[in-house]
């Protein structure tokens, strides 16, 4: 869309992604990515961190597959997406507020990483990571949960 702010953060992800599914089958992702600034004290010659940005990241349908199958808690990741501002209100009736982050793309960040790029074959129309038309206003919370597996080993 147009005029939409576009915001590219490069940060920690602060915990696995969580994958689920609507029930019409479309995935979707969420993830928290935690960026710190770090300026120099030149007085001390010592690095000081700054107040840290928490910001809530949702992606979707192949790509929601892809960064749950790909990243996780520590990960440092670059991240580019549409900011998008959530407002609700509590059971106490307090108004509350929220920027979050709807990805169009998202990687590894590669200073302090290396990675093995695996490129996916696309094998339908769509799978873009964009919002769909049809998701309900509170899609995560109608969304099931992605079955868990476990590992032998």
């Amino acid at each position: 869309m147009a005029n939409e702010t576009q915001v590219t953060v490069v940060g920690n992800m602060v915990a696995d992604p969580e994958l689920r599914f609507l029930e019409n089958g479309t995935g979707m992702v969420k993830f928290t990515v935690a960026s710190t600034p770090r300026t120099l004290d030149r007085q001390t010659g010592q690095w000081k961190d700054g107040d840290p940005l928490f910001l809530t990241c949702t992606a979707w349908r192949d790509m929601a597959e892809h960064i749950a199958e790909s990243l996780t808690k520590g990960t440092r990741v670059i991240v580019t997406g549409r900011l998008k501002l959530s407002r609700w209100e509590t059971e106490l009736g307090e108004k509350r507020s929220a920027y979050g982050l709807d990805v169009d793309e998202v990687g590894p960040s590669l200073r302090w990483a290396q990675v093995k790029v695996n490129r996916m074959t696309r094998t339908k129309n769509g799978g873009d990571g964009f919002t769909p038309a049809d998701v309900p206003d509170d899609a995560w919370n109608a969304a099931s949960p992605a079955p868990t597996t476990t590992s032998v080993g």
